[in-house]
């Protein structure tokens, strides 16, 4: 029980972290947003767009027909749009799971827990992690394809150092607790069990308001990556070879 408990509890925290990449389709290449331009580089060569459609691919400007330019305009502009949204709806759902596993610690724990400042920390290191794939930057944000599976690996070892310290306090903080509570008559390692039964439970609880709009945005940004994917693919075959 004590390992589902913690794993309850920090899944329900990573879960945002990687719902954007639980996805079939895996991009190949690294895009790069600014002011004027997106330029998109890996599979595709590098290709730089401008926001009226002009296209340069490997350093030199295409020619393109109206159609292959109306393509190149829809798409980096899909590009700018999506990508910001996926990177916010991250970073919100984070704080929001964040912000809701601390209400349940101050329940739970109290306000002087150690766990809510675990939590915190846990916060923070998913942030970092998630900007390795999506990087803001003072000219816009870039998206670095290959850093996808290291940040998933990285966000599964934070987890589990996280969640043996996060087992410890809790069995620390409740046995402290419990032992005032009862006394010489009482049975504390049984009180700490249900306690931490009752934590899982709140846990839960809390993990079932949040999971349709969870799970919802994880399936709007997969089709968003999905879309985009298919507009470059689209783009490619448009452009003067």
């Amino acid at each position: 029980m004590l390992r589902k408990t913690g794993a309850a509890l920090l899944l329900l925290m990573a879960w945002q972290a990687q719902a954007a990449y639980e996805c079939n389709v895996k991009p190949q290449d690294d895009i790069f947003i600014n002011q004027d331009t997106v330029k998109v580089a890996g599979a595709s060569g590098e290709l730089v767009i401008g926001k009226n459609g002009d296209v340069t691919r490997n350093g030199k400007v295409l020619t393109l027909s109206d159609a292959a330019r109306a393509q190149a305009v829809s798409y980096q502009t899909n590009l700018r749009t999506d990508l910001p949204y996926v990177n916010d709806g991250v970073r919100s759902r984070l704080k929001t799971a964040q912000g809701v596993l601390d209400n349940v610690i101050v329940k739970q724990l109290g306000t002087e827990s150690n766990v809510r400042k675990r939590l915190v920390t846990l916060s923070s290191q998913l942030t970092k992690e998630m900007e390795k794939v999506l990087e803001p930057r003072a000219e816009g944000l870039a998206f670095h394809h290959q850093a996808v599976s290291q940040v998933e690996a990285n966000g599964q070892v934070i987890m589990q150092n996280t969640m043996g310290a996060v087992l410890q306090d809790s069995i620390n903080e409740l046995g402290i607790q419990q032992v005032a509570k009862a006394g010489k008559s009482g049975n504390p390692l049984q009180a700490v069990l249900g306690s931490l039964g009752g934590l899982q439970q709140q846990i839960r609880d809390e993990w079932k308001k949040q999971e349709k709009d969870f799970e919802q945005f994880g399936k709007e940004a997969c089709g968003r990556v999905t879309v985009l994917e298919q507009q470059r693919a689209d783009l490619l075959k448009a452009l003067p070879q």
